[in-house]
This record gives C-alpha cells, structure tokens and sequence, in this order.
C-alpha cells in the first residue's frame, strides 16, 4: 500500500493553557509505566449519497473535514486536555508548553473498501504517526495522524503516551473531541485532573521500582518476531461460551471473563505442546480500580488507575468456569482497602509491598498471558459529523522485539455484541494457535470488517 505523506504541523490550543495549570504532575501509577504510545485506529468511508465521480466535490469535502478535525481538536485541548499539547518533561511532570499535538496528513493511493476487504494487519502500521524521537524526556504526549483513502475515507490514528493515561481516558479524550466537533456540548464530559493529589507521586526515582517489576517479568521476555491475528467471537459463540463457563461456584459469567478464559485454555493448550514443563501459566487481566474504592473515583479521572489482576491457574483449572474462577478470586484482592493503600504517605512502600507479592506469584508461572478489554469505551460511537466508524482497530507488527509479548486485546465489534480479539503471539506459537479446532469453531480469524456486524 502506497503511502505519501503530506504535511506534518502542530495542532495548539485555541486559547493559551493558564501559567498555573503549566506543568501537570503524573500520579503514582502514571510513573510506574514506560513511555509506550497507546494508538487507536478509527475508520470512516465516504457517505453513501456523495457521488463518488465527482473528485472535485470529493477534495473539497476531505478538505473540509481535515479542517473540522484540526479545528475541534485545537478546541478540545483547550477547554478539556490541554496537557495533551505539552511534552513529557521526566517521569514526574507534563510540561503544558502549548506547542501542540503532532499532526500528519497522509494520503493512500487505494480505497478504503479494498484496504477493509482483507486488511494487512502489518500495514496498519503505516496509519500510526511516526516522529523520529523514542525518549521519553521530550516526547510528545500526543499525536495524530490522519490518512486519506482514494475514495474520500479517513483513518484517523489517536496515540496518547501510556504515562499519561490509561483506556478510559483514551475513550473519554476520543468521544469528547467528536462531541466538540458536532458542537454537541451536553456530551462533553469534564476530566478530572486530582489523580496526583489522589495517588500522590514519589519523589525519588521512580525508575527504580520500574527496574523492581521489570526484573519480575524477565523470565517471561522474548526475543521474538511477533505475529497478531484478529479472532472475531460472533454473539452466538460468546452465549454457547458463557454457558460451557456457568458452574455452581462460577455464575453469571461475563463476555469479557467467557472469552478470556477461553483464549488462555487454547494458547496455553499450544505452549504445552512445546514444553514439557508442569508449572501453572499466568492469565494477567488489567482492571481499573475507579471503582474499586469507596467513595466511587470519577470515571473522568485522568490517568492510568488501574492494577494487573494476576489467576495463577493450575493444572487443576484447565476448563473454562476453573479459569473463571481463578479471574474472579485474583480481581477480588485488587479491593477497596488494595487501593486505599496507594493513598497513604506510605504509598510507594504500599507499592513495592504489593509488587514483591505479585513477583512471588509470577515465579510460580511458566509463562504469563496478558489481556486489556477495550469494551465499553465507546468507540464505534464516535462521529465527528460524518458518521459512526465502520471499523475500530489497533495496531499490528512484525518486528523484532525484546519484550513480553503475550497480549490481547479485546475490543467491541460494530453492533457491540461481539467481541474482535487482538491476540499477539511468537510466531511459532501462533503458528499453533491457528490450528486450534476447537478456537475455529467459536471465533473467525482475520475476517473483513465489511462483513462483521
């Protein structure tokens, strides 16, 4: 797929971000992340009753809508995220200079239609703005780029710095940008900026508890080329799940806790296929802990509150309610008092406390799989005045990497009563995992978005 790239700029607040609100102070979970970019791809064809032989009235609409999209986004920093404009200073602080988010206009030489037929999941890296700067001092904590497609369509491809916020606020900064462009001010929602005085941060090098987690995961780091492949679960698959996941100790399941456990049964049924080794495997579930704790944490509250759930799950729980089961009983440690604990002055002690615990749980593991629902987080809702998204993707990749790359994420499809699993493998074990009878007769690999629902 041919891609030019047709201007770079910074998109500044509308208005300049008050002296007193220049710098913004990350919480205790914000400084314990690594400086990685979380990137969301929205996809919007042409509206059906625009003729598509008219390629001037096609430009001329493109162009509109890029405007649309740098205006509201310019309006957005200012009255809701306005350290977005800003730069990572260090693992402490945003520096809200006001010089802008990253802004790339791009443009495809195909359509959309024949892109979304059978995409490569490889290419969509090409969506993702690209800055030449992989340091954290100095990074842009946003960027943006949009593509055109030769039919008039756009992708438009969000990245937010993972230290400035998690998938809540993600959704929260996506859904108010549209609101501002349709002029829609009753669905705006106010962010909240009290997670620092919440979660205080440390005042030492944080890096060093960093060093402390990292150290923890070493064993289960590879070197490896990393394939992704998009597991799609229909309503009917996900309902036949929840069933055979229903037992006297598991009611009730939920999609997310159904589909979850069921991929973990089949990746960890193709790794016991290469390895003799005996040891339980680690199903690691992020959640987020706003409403873990009493009073209720605002869902607006910017930042990355949320904990690693960790089911060491045995050879004893191989079915599907077992591993259920094992989810539930590790969530239900991450309570009220778990995250009171980060609160105190003690905080960062709380904290090494707690990774020492988790660092005991993963030395058991042969092998820790990780999963990040994207549900709910509104994202096929989004419409900046042209229409809700055909199409919501993450990103994919084929380079080599040093890094734990056992992840899914699990993201609506169109209708939301599905579910499109983004699941990111070694190469040899995905190679296994595509064989798996059992995975193709609940989920489609690698559908056209066209034809999910």
């Amino acid at each position: 797929m041919d891609l030019e790239i047709i201007s770079r700029e910074y998109i500044k607040p509308s208005s300049p971000t008050p002296s007193n609100l220049r710098t913004h102070k990350l919480c205790l979970f914000d400084q314990l992340l690594d400086h990685i970019y979380a990137a969301c791809i929205l996809y919007y064809p042409l509206n059906q009753e625009i003729s598509l032989s008219d390629s001037t009235n096609i430009d001329l609409i493109v162009s509109e809508r890029l405007q649309l999209l740098k205006q509201s986004l310019s309006e957005t920093l200012t009255n809701h995220f306005y350290p977005l404009a800003g730069k990572l200073k260090d693992d402490f602080t945003v520096d809200c200079n006001d010089e802008g988010v990253y802004f790339v206009e791009a443009r495809a030489k195909t359509s959309l239609n024949e892109f979304l037929t059978q995409p490569d999941l490889y290419l969509i890296s090409k969506f993702v703005p690209k800055d030449g700067n992989d340091r954290l001092a100095g990074a842009h904590v946003a960027k943006v780029q949009v593509t055109t497609f030769a039919c008039g369509g756009l992708a438009i491809c969000t990245c937010v710095s993972h230290m400035f916020g998690d998938g809540t606020t993600f959704g929260l900064l996506l859904n108010n940008w549209a609101a501002i462009a349709r002029k829609n001010a009753e669905a705006v929602k106010f962010p909240y900026y009290n997670a620092s005085f919440l979660f205080p941060p440390v005042d030492e090098d944080p890096k060093y508890a960093t060093c402390w987690r990292t150290a923890m995961f070493v064993p289960f780091y590879k070197t490896r080329r990393p394939v992704t492949r998009r597991f799609v679960f229909h309503a009917k698959a996900i309902a036949n799940l929840k069933a055979k996941a229903t037992s006297p100790r598991v009611q009730k399941p939920s999609t997310v806790e159904a589909v979850s456990a069921f991929l973990f049964k089949c990746i960890t049924a193709a790794f016991k296929t290469k390895s003799c080794l005996r040891k339980p495997h680690l199903l690691a579930h992020a959640v987020n802990l706003r409403r873990k704790i009493k009073p209720l944490i605002s869902d607006y509250t910017i930042g990355n509150i949320l904990w690693h759930a960790n089911a060491l799950c045995t050879e004893d729980e191989v079915e599907l309610d077992g591993i259920v089961y094992c989810l539930r009983e590790a969530i239900k440690r991450l309570n009220g008092d778990f995250v009171k604990s980060f609160q105190g002055d003690d905080a960062f002690l709380e904290y090494r406390k707690a990774i020492q615990d988790e660092g005991e749980v993963c030395s058991k593991a042969a092998d820790r799989i990780m999963f990040s629902s994207w549900r709910n987080f509104c994202f096929y809702n989004i419409d900046f005045g042209w229409g809700k998204p055909i199409w919501v993707s993450s990103t994919g990749s084929d380079e080599m990497v040093t890094t734990f790359i056992n992840f899914i994420i699990l993201m609506d499809t169109r209708l939301g009563d599905g579910i499109e699993a983004w699941v990111l493998l070694p190469e040899e074990d995905m190679a296994l995992l595509e064989l798996d009878k059992e995975l193709l007769a609940f989920a489609t690999m690698d559908p056209s978005p066209l034809d999910i629902c």
